[in-house]
């Protein structure tokens, strides 16, 4: 297990923390979170080995394996495969001592050593999974969303974000008994971080990850650490057991405080009254004693929550825009068109809140470029309600920020383009004053914006559209680099917000409480999706076995598959010669059967599924009505993790029961039956 005793760890003289000590288990899930800036990267340097304690004593299991996300961007033209494969080194080390000895044995044909060393080598690589290591990692990386025909391509033929999913699928591959993930579902689209969670869920090791994903927490975590004022805190639960858990120690810290502070004011009373009085000497110095030895409860000190709010537009068209038989997509320098949507006609009213879904690479964000003005319309018509403002973040916030400026530039640059009046340093102290709220202070709005981090640009763009007034928003993943607060701070500013929305975005809990209604981009055209969020993860489960290349099923090369109809794949006539009807019958007779023996075990499972997934179902149902009703925090901790275990055994038993009904359509179709 991992152990911290009174462990000290400084930045420079920043102490980031002080005396911590917490123990972690074999197997357990960790959610690591806290403020930006509080150490959570610092304590990940120190389970990685990159950093050492300053006090105290840190242990880590002998002989454990850790994998962990490479945060530099890969510069290689290997494929991608082979790339992701090259993460398990125990692999990589052996195949090179078998190509060693294979060499060895090619250069001395009777030397016995070199025969026994391949020997060995094939025996190792068996051992370490070699057989299906292939298999294995092009499932991670068509998992985290690449297609099929992106399996050999080299990697440096793809974009920044495409290269950090194929590190963090390396890191995947990686066997390991320790896995530390940095905000890993930063450059994931929905339906790779719903991937991303089974995957997680499964992983036998200890797994520690940093994140300001609200559900991915929920859904991958069973452990909490939070980070605060050097202080390090083990929570049992996932991250809204935390919540819960932290709000009641919030009040009873407080009510404490308060308690405190009422008998000190009543001793230091007694003290300054009886001082001076011989007769009460003794008393009040009793009292003066008792205040020295009294061992203080701090006072419950409200975070500075980052708020804001977007100003109310000056005006709202209706409609906001009409699309007709619009082609969306690419045209290149020579005017070769690569159209991704055709066909669409939608049409957005003032006060529209429309979540934008899609699994990935079906057009998401060329949707909302266009949209933005940032790509020109192949076909079709675009038209633009009178006044309409566009308040537009990108998902790439560089797309919309110039490094080398400062904020205050860009903040200027602005306030020139809307025309804003006034003198030039006048206007300056406005902008500083603004971007202030924005968490922009002194000198910081003098910094060149490449030096910010993912954070801090984020921010810089939120402050620059509520500048820009916009009547819509289009929000192209804007929490990407967004730290929880700050994520409840854009929720409650776009709850506010009177204008219309359309947003892109992973962050399932910023979508269903922003969004009213949703569109499907898929298949080539945009379409109202009729469902709520977890209707969408089961549509793109479906998607994904629809158009993910499964392998054969086990059973097709068994005798069904191979005697029913044998000229079909060919197109041609049986060369043997046409059997008597008698014949025929009692052939067709015995493939009903064989194709009954073999589906009878699938048609038991989802019998068995389906009961079992009724019984979890009502359960689920009194768990939620459990829960709506007061009761004490063991009593709503212990019906939390219950739903949550009842949860996770639908979710698995819904994943069966569809394995097992495409596995029943395989047959069917191999036998010709409809």
């Amino acid at each position: 297990m991992i152990q911290l005793q009174n462990v000290t760890l400084r930045r420079g003289a920043k102490v980031l923390l002080d005396g911590a000590s917490i123990t972690l288990h074999p197997g357990e899930k960790v959610g690591l979170i806290g403020r930006n800036g509080a150490g959570k990267s610092t304590l990940f340097a120190l389970l990685n080995g990159t950093l050492h304690e300053d006090g105290g004593d840190f242990s880590l299991p002998a002989g454990w394996r850790l994998a962990q996300v490479a945060q530099h961007m890969p510069e290689t033209d290997e494929s991608a495969t082979d790339f992701v494969l090259a993460g398990d080194e125990r692999l990589a080390r052996l195949n090179a001592q078998l190509a060693a000895a294979e060499q060895s044995g090619d250069e001395n044909p009777d030397d016995a050593a070199s025969g026994m060393a391949i020997a060995h080598a094939h025996s190792d690589l068996q051992d370490a999974g070699a057989h299906d290591a292939r298999p294995r990692a092009e499932a991670l990386i068509l998992g985290l969303g690449f297609k099929p025909d992106q399996l050999d391509r080299p990697v440096d033929s793809f974009s920044g974000g495409w290269r950090m999913r194929l590190q963090l699928a390396r890191a995947l591959m990686a066997p390991s008994d320790l896995l530390l993930l940095d905000e890993p579902t930063n450059h994931l689209d929905l339906d790779a971080l719903v991937w991303l969670e089974s995957w997680l869920t499964r992983y036998p090791g200890t797994l520690i990850v940093i994140s300001h994903d609200r559900d991915f927490l929920d859904a991958v975590t069973r452990v909490t650490l939070h980070i605060e004022g050097g202080r390090l805190a083990r929570y049992g639960g996932n991250y809204s057991a935390f919540e819960e858990l932290r709000a009641q120690q919030l009040m009873l810290q407080q009510a404490a405080y308060s308690r405190q502070q009422d008998k000190i004011a009543h001793l230091q009373k007694f003290i300054d009254r009886f001082k001076a009085k011989a007769s009460k000497a003794k008393q009040a110095q009793s009292r003066v004693k008792a205040l020295e030895r009294m061992e203080r409860v701090a006072p419950v000190l409200a975070e500075a929550d980052f708020t804001f709010t977007f100003k109310e537009p000056a005006n709202l068209p209706n409609p906001m825009l009409a699309i007709g038989q619009a082609r969306f997509g690419y045209r290149a320098d020579d005017g070769a068109e690569t159209p991704i949507l055709a066909g669409v006609n939608r049409t957005v009213l003032a006060g529209q809140r429309i979540g934008i879904l899609g699994a990935n690479g079906q057009g998401k964000s060329t949707f909302v470029k266009t949209v933005a003005r940032t790509l020109p319309l192949l076909d079709g018509q675009l038209t633009e309600g009178k006044g309409l403002t566009i308040g537009y973040f990108a998902q790439q916030e560089l797309d919309v920020l110039r490094p080398q400026d400062t904020p205050l530039e860009h903040l200027v640059r602005l306030a020139r383009e809307t025309g804003q009046h006034g003198t030039e340093a006048a206007r300056e102290q406005q902008l500083r004053n603004f971007l202030g709220t924005f968490n922009f202070p002194g000198e910081m709005v003098m910094q060149p914006v490449g030096q910010f981090s993912g954070g801090e640009k984020a921010r810089l763009v939120l402050a620059m559209i509520v500048w820009q007034r916009p009547n819509l928003l289009l929000l192209d993943e804007p929490t990407n680099h967004l730290d929880l607060a700050t994520r409840e701070a854009l929720a409650v500013a776009l709850n506010e917000f009177e204008g219309t929305l359309m947003l892109v975005s992973h962050d399932r809990a910023l979508l269903r409480s922003v969004c009213d209604e949703f569109w499907l981009v898929a298949r080539g055209g945009v379409q109202p999706f009729d469902g709520d969020l977890e209707d969408y993860q089961r549509y793109l489960l479906d998607e994904s076995r629809r158009v993910r290349e499964s392998p054969a099923p086990p059973f097709a090369t068994d005798s069904i598959a191979v005697t029913i109809e044998p000229a079909r794949a060919s197109g041609q006539k049986p060369s043997q010669p046409a059997l008597n009807p008698t014949e025929q019958r009692r052939l067709e007779a015995q493939r009903r059967q064989q194709l009954a023996e073999h589906m009878r075990p699938h048609r038991r499972a989802l019998d068995q599924a389906e009961k079992r997934m009724q019984a979890l179902g009502g359960e689920r149902a009194e768990l939620e009505q459990r829960l709506s009703a007061p009761l004490a925090p063991a009593d709503i901790a212990e019906a939390g993790r219950r739903l949550k275990a009842v949860q996770d055994e639908l979710a698995r038993l819904e994943d069966d029961w569809l394995q097992h009904s495409s596995a029943i359509e395989a047959l069917e179709n191999n036998a010709g039956l409809e």
